[in-house]
């Protein structure tokens, strides 16, 4: 036996590794492609979402919008039309869990400094305090890079109907003034069409960003297919 292995050693190990390039092959064709759906209002926490959007069922897209970032400038939809990005709401004096969320978006960051096909945007529910000037220090002290993450602000009514008619993130703050918003702790994902995609991700976990990443990379390699 042994000297029939030591004769046939490399056609064993040619058999061998044929046998592992059909098992791999074999399991990814049973293997089903994870593909993202596109939640719709009705199948999000009623909570978040604008009573006049409680009943739209197919074809939701983020509203057109036009908001002012950490260094003064312009942000609109244009700025984001062809690109996947990740968005989120917070305020800079927030004590508990933006801090958290701004750490786990700077890791998306991290991870997708260099591709310009993915940005990040984070609006703030505080606008009449975060101006531009009070957002460019947090986006120094975070280490927001400029042409990768906006960090934007504007009229008040303006990011509560974002927020509750468009990104479905924030509830309402029924005691508050007009148009105050408690947000929460989710990150949402737009594809290149400006459509929410897959799901809300919870923003404060790190198997969560984790997740959320590979969507990414997924939604981006469906672009690569139907190309």
């Amino acid at each position: 036996m042994q000297e029939f292995i030591i004769k046939n050693k490399w056609r064993i190990l040619f058999m061998a590794v044929l046998c592992t390039v059909i098992f791999v092959a074999i399991q990814n064709a049973l293997t089903p492609k994870k593909s993202l759906g596109f939640p719709q209002p009705d199948q999000f926490d009623p909570a978040l979402v604008d009573d006049s959007m409680l009943f739209v069922k197919k074809y939701h897209k983020i509203a057109p919008f036009e908001l002012y970032n950490q260094n003064g400038d312009t942000i609109t939809q244009e700025d984001y039309t062809g690109k996947i990005y990740v968005a989120d709401f917070f305020f800079t004096t927030c004590p508990t869990i933006c801090p958290l969320m701004t750490d786990n978006m700077a890791i998306i960051q991290e991870e997708f400094k260099d591709d310009p096909e993915v940005m990040l945007l984070s609006h703030s529910v505080t606008p009449e305090y975060d101006t531009p000037e009070i957002l460019k220090a947090y986006a120094q002290k975070k280490g927001v890079l400029d042409h990768k993450w906006n960090l934007v602000t504007g009229p008040k009514k303006e990011i509560y109907d974002l927020a509750r008619k468009s990104y479905l993130a924030v509830k309402d703050a029924p005691y508050g003034g007009d148009y105050d918003m408690v947000h929460t702790e989710n990150f949402l994902l737009i594809d290149k069409e400006g459509r929410p995609r897959e799901r809300s991700y919870d923003g404060t976990k790190k198997e969560e960003i984790e997740a959320l990443i590979e969507d990414i990379y997924i939604l981006k390699a469906s672009y690569t297919e139907s190309e």
